[in-house]
Formats: C-alpha cells, structure tokens, sequence
C-alpha cells in the first residue's frame, strides 16, 4: 500500500533518500548549478514535506516551498530509482499538485536540470501541463536549468 504524509524531513528511515536525491543532483550537474536543500533545510518555516511510503518503508519524497501567498516551488522531488516504472513520481506529483491546491496556491514552479539524466524528470512535469517559464524567485539563467509552472 502506497501512502503519502506530511512528514518532519529530518528522520533516520530517510537518509537513504536524501542520500540518493543528492548523488543524483551531483552526478552531472556543476555544483553552481545544484539548487537542492539539505535535509534540514526542509525543515524551514513555509516548506511542506512529504513522504511516499510503501508499507511503511520510504520510497520517495518531495516538498513545497512557499514563495508568496499564491507562488510555491516543488523541490527534493525524489522516487528511489528501484521503484521507478510503477507511476510513482506522477502520484507524488499530483498529490504535490493538489496540496498546493489545497494551501491555496495558484502557481507552482520547479528548476530542473537540463541534462539527459533529467530528462524522465521533465517529460513528467511537461506531461502533468507544467509549461517552461523564466527563472523565478531567486534563481538567473543557467545552461544546466530549465524552469517550468503549472497555474492551478
């Protein structure tokens, strides 16, 4: 069974995800151009964590981050890559989707790398109807970004 909670992101049964969100984030990708929070930086005031479980074992993660009253950012959008091909991350991003809803958001962005190794990342948020925009709230032009928004 699949569940996905609003979680604290600091918990020992999650160092393997964060673990494998920041190898992949390194893999490729310049370190001026890695945007990814640290676990305890998800912990901040307006960021909404949340956690996909499967029969209690942590399988993904992903988090919003409060930009103004009616602009959040998706971010640490992560599905261990032994799980992936079941339709996970498109569960997480539509709960992510409806939670911002449900907060009261009308927009919601996310920065993306450009390289092949994003590439399933982008084709699910382009196939979700997010839409590429110019960089937002505190991120500038980057070759190895792209930086996509849905409105809701």
């Amino acid at each position: 069974m699949i569940t996905i909670t609003l979680e604290h992101p600091v918990q020992e049964d999650l160092a393997l995800l964060h673990e494998r969100h920041t190898a992949a984030m390194h893999a490729d990708t310049p370190p001026e151009s890695i945007h990814m929070l640290p676990a305890d930086a998800l912990a901040a005031p307006g960021i909404l964590f949340y956690v996909m479980r499967e029969d209690r074992a942590p399988v993904g993660m992903g988090a919003l981050k409060r930009i103004d009253a009616i602009h959040a950012e998706i971010k640490s959008m992560h599905v261990l890559v032994e799980m992936r091909g079941r339709g996970l991350a498109r569960m997480l991003l539509g709960h992510l989707v409806t939670e911002a809803r449900e907060h009261g958001y009308h927009r919601l962005s996310l920065e993306t790398g450009t390289q092949a190794s994003f590439g399933p990342a982008r084709a699910l948020y382009l196939n979700a109807g997010f839409e590429e925009c110019p960089p937002f709230e505190g991120y500038s032009l980057d070759p190895n970004s792209v930086y996509l928004t849905i409105r809701l």
